[in-house]
């Protein structure tokens, strides 16, 4: 499963959001909206306001989500 973090610099709920992600030991990669803005676009479009946005195959929300993030270690766990 491959799971993006969107994110900016000094994001209380980002930093939130990879740390839970890392305590429950899903993987993840990052993309900081500082350092790449083009990306932004993107979550505007899909209608996003708000980070973190997190995005898994086919699962996407933004803000802090500790049951979405849970939800996630249990696909993880069933897909082997």
């Amino acid at each position: 499963m491959l799971i993006t973090i969107y994110t900016k610099n000094n994001c209380m709920q980002c930093t939130a959001t990879k740390n839970m992600m890392d305590k429950l030991g899903l993987p993840w990669q990052l993309v900081n909206l500082d350092e790449e803005p083009a990306a932004l676009e993107d979550l505007k479009a899909l209608g996003y306001r708000q980070l973190p946005v997190v995005m898994a195959d086919e699962d996407h929300w933004s803000g802090f989500r500790p049951d979405k993030l849970i939800r996630l270690t249990q696909v993880q766990r069933a897909q082997g």
